[in-house]
């Protein structure tokens, strides 16, 4: 019977042998895929010269303070954080650091643009990251394309109006705030026959606006009874927006511009209204993207 017992101690001191063995194997491997998992949260950024790598939280204090100003209110901040870092997700964490994608400012940038201010910005910065840490949009349980822009006309623009292809949480909704709270709002640009000319490879005769969107952005233009869209025209004049009226007088063709963006998605100076009205993040980000969650990447 002694021998039994024995015979069982050591079968059982071996066991707890091979699972002590088996549980230190098993807290290794967690924490290989724990670092594999951080190792993935590294952005590849396109410069005009080469491509740096950013840890992501980090690579968002250069895109927030590329994107909005840094006096907006810490929610603004919020709903821009969790925007730009569920952007860059979306995109694999491969992106450029133009429009293209989200403009990214470095520590040297930062510094020559705030001056003394440079601790003090980054700070309000960091926080709004840090209180969104982990924080992504999805719809249907895919990260979304969050675009944003600077402000609307009064009402965001429905994605296939602007894009290609309609998207279901990318639709226009009110965004009255941005006539108000954007000091920029309306702007003017002249243009010269001779200028039209030079971009149209024609002299216009006869230019006006034929449809609009929903929303009250161009949708058709005709110079000379040949047709191009607002966005078209937006880009070849590089105008702020594609809202816009076209006024001739002796100077020549003076188009008035509403707002000033592609108007698909958040509109920054409406997140700031928003935020001002004691709006959170989560409200912000729920108004100017349709139904979609918002979840952690961390948990």
């Amino acid at each position: 019977m002694k021998k039994i017992y024995v015979k069982l101690l050591f079968v059982c001191s071996l066991l707890l042998i091979i699972g002590c063995f088996r549980y230190q194997e098993a807290l290794t491997w967690l924490d290989f895929q724990y670092q594999v998992k951080q190792q993935e949260k590294i952005v590849q950024v396109q410069t005009s010269n080469q491509v740096i790598s950013i840890p992501l939280e980090e690579y968002l204090i250069g895109v927030i303070a590329g994107e909005m100003p840094v006096s907006f209110e810490k929610e603004a901040l919020k709903a821009q954080a969790v925007a730009s870092r569920t952007f860059v997700l979306s995109r694999n964490l491969k992106v450029d650091n133009t429009t293209n994608s989200q403009v990214y400012l470095n520590e040297d940038q930062m510094k020559e643009n705030w001056g003394k201010q440079y601790e003090q910005n980054k700070k309000k910065i960091e926080e709004a990251i840090q209180e969104t840490k982990g924080k992504v949009m999805t719809y249907q349980g895919k990260y979304i394309s969050a675009l944003f822009f600077s402000s609307s006309n009064g009402k965001t623009v429905n994605s296939e109006d602007y894009f290609t292809g309609e998207v279901a949480y990318l639709k226009a909704v009110d965004s009255h705030w941005d006539t108000s709270i954007d000091p920029h709002n309306i702007r003017k640009k002249t243009f010269t026959k001779k200028q039209l000319a030079d971009i149209f490879n024609v002299v216009p005769e006869d230019i006006r606006v034929t449809s609009h969107t929903s929303s009250g952005y161009v949708q058709q233009v005709t110079i000379n009874q040949k047709t191009y869209t607002g966005r078209e025209i937006r880009e070849k004049l590089s105008l702020p927006s594609s809202c816009f009226q076209i006024e001739f007088s002796s100077n020549g063709y003076t188009f008035i511009t509403r707002g000033n963006g592609h108007g698909v998605g958040m509109s920054q100076y409406g997140a700031q209204a928003m935020a001002l009205e004691n709006n959170n993040y989560q409200d912000i980000l729920h108004h100017y993207y349709q139904n979609i969650e918002i979840e952690s990447i961390d948990s």
